[in-house]
């Protein structure tokens, strides 16, 4: 595996590299490709392996899988719904119960509107969160006030807690019970990542016969 190179940190939104200025799209892109690039020759496979247990002993347990997200994480929260749900299913084999906890526009406007933005995942969670369910939270940042309430109130209702995280892990690293970190700056990087890690899973799941 590849060195991690050291990244810094970021508060949510904030884009720290776009790329490199005056170059054409071409050229751009070849800039691009090789920042994913490390980021595959840097992907920690035994990090993986630890996520991809904790949601097969869920299924095993007919437990259910709760994945939140901001922003583009969101519609990463809903595609992994889709695929865990859809094409990871195999006939013979305990479903996956994968709900997205960002797809239900009145819950979240109501708890946002009425409560606060702080509280959309983590007011869904009080409902729900159940001992043996996995909380998938998906962050670039990893310092999402509404994710790190999530990851709290997750814990304290004994689900396990998984993220899939960028930058430097943030303060949402440490709440995790297992993590995939992709240690890069560039956030269409880490998304891009991200799903590249929920497809392995989503295939994975599909394919084993264990």
């Amino acid at each position: 595996m590849t060195p991690r190179k050291k990244v810094r940190g970021t508060r949510p939104g904030a884009t720290l590299v776009t790329g490199p200025g005056g170059r054409g799209v071409k050229a751009f892109a070849r800039w691009y490709r090789e920042r994913a690039i490390e980021q595959w020759k840097a992907l920690d496979l035994n990090a993986l392996r630890r996520v991809a247990a904790v949601i097969e002993t869920a299924q095993s347990k007919g437990r259910f899988i709760w994945v939140c997200g901001n922003g583009g994480s969101a519609a990463i929260a809903s595609h992994v719904v889709c695929d865990f749900g859809k094409t990871a299913f195999r006939a013979g084999a305990k479903p996956l119960k994968t709900v997205s906890l960002a797809g239900n526009t009145s819950f979240l406007t109501a708890i946002g509107n009425d409560l606060s933005f702080d509280e959309i995942f983590a007011r869904q969670l009080e409902n729900v969160a159940a001992p043996g369910d996995v909380v998938l939270l998906i962050s670039g940042s990893g310092n999402s006030t509404n994710l790190l309430r999530a990851a709290k109130i997750s814990r304290a209702r004994g689900a396990r807690v998984v993220g899939l995280l960028g930058f430097d892990g943030g303060a949402l690293q440490g709440l995790c019970d297992e993590s995939v970190l992709i240690p890069s700056d560039q956030y269409g990087v880490i998304e891009e990542m991200h799903m590249a890690v929920a497809h392995i899973l989503t295939f994975y799941l599909k394919q084993t016969r264990a």
